[in-house]
């Protein structure tokens, strides 16, 4: 490994589209801080893959494959490589899947007719700790959790979020990141990762998905 490739995002890709698989990877491997060196066309090949290789820094995950399925894996990649984001790939076809896919803690969300280029500037966004998520799919998110079938159950704590804390958490459900929310609120964004942070530890969540899936499951916001 060459001495610039070490500071290259190293990103996975999990997609049983053979065609999509290939241009997804040639577009991130055409771009200068990123590099796709593993390509999967299942869940179960990658989990094989990461007994002999270390974690990459991104997942991309297809929801729909064979075998075990994009959100039952992003769980387990969750479980056994917490430190890495996973982006889940969609045709937004099922708001099940996708609510699914934000309780389980996915870092973003790409549709694939977006384009590959969009691909790309997901995954510096998640790499600078933001949550990609198009205006389409946040209103389908937002859609799954008012749908009482796809609810869980709430329990309705009181978790003490100030009004400010509530704002973000808004803000970031409507997919926004941090220095976007700090423009929104006239405030830094170092301040915005101070009250996030707080948010984390009264939720008692790790991610910015997390907080707002369980900000929205249980009508915090």
């Amino acid at each position: 490994m060459t001495e610039s490739s070490t500071t290259q995002i190293r990103v996975w890709l999990v997609e049983d589209n053979e065609v999509f698989r290939r241009n997804v990877q040639r577009v991130i491997n055409g771009l200068e801080e990123m590099v796709c060196d593993g390509s999967y066309d299942s869940a179960e090949s990658t989990f094989a893959a990461l007994q002999n290789n270390p974690a990459p820094d991104v997942i991309l995950l297809d929801v729909q494959l064979p075998g075990i399925d994009g959100i039952a894996a992003l769980s387990k990649f969750k479980e056994i490589i917490p430190d890495t984001r996973v982006i889940i790939l969609t045709v937004f076809d099922d708001a099940a899947k996708i609510f699914r896919a934000v309780c389980a803690g996915a870092s973003g969300y790409v549709l694939k007719a977006s384009g590959t280029d969009k691909i790309g500037e997901s995954i510096r966004q998640v790499m600078r700790g933001g949550a990609p998520m198009t205006p389409e799919v946040a209103k389908k998110v937002l859609d799954a959790f008012a749908n009482s079938d796809l609810m869980p159950g709430t329990e309705g704590g009181d978790y003490g979020l100030t009004a400010r804390e509530q704002e973000i958490l808004r803000l970031l459900a409507e997919g926004l990141l941090k220095k976007e929310i700090a423009d929104a609120l006239s405030i830094s964004v170092n301040t915005v990762s101070t009250h996030l942070r707080r948010v984390y530890d009264k939720l008692h969540v790790n991610t910015n998905t997390g907080a707002v899936a369980k900000a929205l499951r249980e009508g915090i916001i």
